[in-house]
């Protein structure tokens, strides 16, 4: 049950460990121990790991519940790939200086139509 979508699931919580040290590892260097400290570098390591955190849960129920309607594997394993591709094209264009836009837009666009795609696909086979 929910095989596909559980390896995604592995994915993106192993995603979310390295931006999570990433926070730490910002923290750590600029001492800061509550917040941004008004310190860019700590800013973007929490805003990356928190644009994951946005974005991460919501695609994976979306995932689970098409799963368990019966989609195609392959429809399930192509939501996967613009969920976990999405967010990785959007931590990476993020956080490096100076940021790489067009990732952080691809990013982002990924996540979006995997969103609408997986939200349109289960509204549809409900009302059918």
């Amino acid at each position: 049950m929910f095989a596909i979508t559980s390896m995604y699931a592995g994915a993106a919580a192993l995603m979310f460990v390295y931006l999570t040290l990433g926070v730490s590892r910002q923290r750590i260097r600029h001492k800061v121990s509550i917040g941004d400290g008004n310190n860019r570098a700590v800013l973007v390591a929490i805003r990356a790991q928190g644009n994951f955190v946005e974005y991460v849960p919501i695609g994976l129920i979306l995932m689970a519940a098409v799963e368990s309607r019966g989609a195609p594997e392959l429809a399930v394993h192509a939501l996967g790939a613009m969920l976990i591709g999405g967010r990785l094209m959007h931590a990476i264009g993020f956080t490096r200086r100076p940021q790489i836009l067009i990732l952080r837009q691809a990013g982002i666009v990924l996540n979006l139509v995997m969103l609408l795609a997986a939200g349109l696909g289960l509204l549809a086979h409900a009302i059918v």
